[in-house]
């Protein structure tokens, strides 16, 4: 499969991911929604449209967003994520989006050291997290993923 085709394929499951989860429902109406990875602020903007009145918290090494897709000062945490997130832990997040692989399989065998710990960190009880990486922990019970998404491709949980 070309590098086009693979993102095309995760991107469409990304966007069927999100959509998956607002049907699914916040466990807590107006909950935080930690945005892992903002990159350059699509999947933040489709967070904002499909999850109004909900504080988007964004992480990223640097901002390179769209101006018309960038949080506010006070929702953006720029640095390095290994060393800010945890300024999310015991924010009792209803939803946390990850996606910060970089299909550099050393960088992410070290992202998945303490990126699990991280979101397991900031879930509310009965909170759901998505992420293209696998997040590996006993406290983020796996999810079903909606038809068409192959396994492997995005990863669901629900914190326990």
């Amino acid at each position: 499969m070309s590098r086009l085709d693979s993102f095309i394929h995760r991107v469409q499951a990304q966007r069927d991911i999100l959509n998956h989860v607002r049907d699914l429902g916040l466990p807590h109406a107006n909950g935080l929604i930690l945005e892992i990875g903002l990159g350059n602020g699509r999947t933040y903007d489709h967070l904002r449209e499909n999850f109004p009145g909900c504080r988007i918290l964004a992480f990223d090494r640097a901002l390179g967003a769209h101006p018309a897709s960038t949080p506010a000062p006070g929702d953006l945490v720029l640095g390095e994520i290994r060393d800010t997130i945890g300024q999310a832990a015991g924010a009792g997040a209803a939803f946390v989006h990850a996606d910060i692989g970089t299909a550099y399989p050393e960088v992410d065998a070290d992202t998945i050291t303490w990126l699990p710990q991280a979101v397991a960190d900031a879930l509310a009880p009965g909170g759901i997290a998505a992420s293209g990486l696998p997040l590996a922990h006993e406290a983020l019970a796996p999810l079903p993923l909606p038809d068409g998404i192959r396994p492997g491709r995005y990863h669901l949980y629900r914190r326990r």
